[in-house]
């Protein structure tokens, strides 16, 4: 039997289409797939070839209210691995985002950061 994988994960966000921009700048992904979702709303698939993140939002969304550490089934943050750590941090920086909770730990490096929905963002470094 093989390994299963995590193939996608799908965040609310109020406009899919600046959120996967921004992904695609500070990761090099690629939008996959854009268009109509269920309810009534719009989504936009953003990632590599193997998993992807699909952004999702629709007219009547909510902003977030409150810490979601404090809600059953709340997103933390999303962790994603690079290469090169500091290039990374310069795009958020440029992209007029701030990092915080920078730590230096065996088996590797990383920062956190926040999107302009308030997504949180873990940068690894292996």
């Amino acid at each position: 039997m093989s390994e299963a994988k995590l193939e996608h994960i799908n965040v609310t966000v109020s406009d899919p289409l600046a959120t996967a921009a921004l992904l695609v700048y500070l990761f090099d992904w690629q939008i996959r797939w854009q268009g109509d979702a269920i309810q009534g709303g719009f989504s936009v698939h953003v990632g590599g070839d193997a998993s992807y993140l699909a952004l999702y939002s629709r007219s009547c969304n909510n902003k977030r209210s409150s810490d979601p550490h404090n809600q059953l089934l709340g997103l933390n943050h999303l962790g994603i691995v690079v290469d090169d750590l500091n290039a990374v941090e310069k795009k958020v920086f440029a992209a007029g985002l701030k990092t915080h909770s920078h730590a230096d730990y065996e088996p590797g490096q990383r920062f956190y950061f926040e999107d302009n929905d308030g997504l949180e963002i873990e940068v690894i470094s292996y």
